[in-house]
């Protein structure tokens, strides 16, 4: 399992499996619309997008999520 997570948008990406271009097949949101579900074409769930993810997520999920939010660095 891997955890991104996009601070300027407050959005959190968890991966239940690796996921290569064209598996997500489906997204499903929520009820509550809190979050979508992507399924693959077997019904399988992949991954799950979290709105609002520094509410809704432990704070220790969210601090070892890989930032895609941060600008690289200048190269050494």
């Amino acid at each position: 399992m891997r955890v991104t997570y996009d601070a300027t948008a407050d959005m959190a990406y968890i991966y239940l499996v690796e996921i290569g271009p064209g598996e997500a097949v489906r997204q499903v949101p929520t009820e509550d619309n809190l979050a979508v579900l992507d399924y693959d074409s077997d019904g399988r769930i992949l991954g799950i997008e979290v709105f609002s993810a520094e509410r809704r997520l432990h704070p220790e999920v969210l601090s070892a999520a890989e930032r895609i939010d941060l600008e690289p660095g200048p190269p050494d």
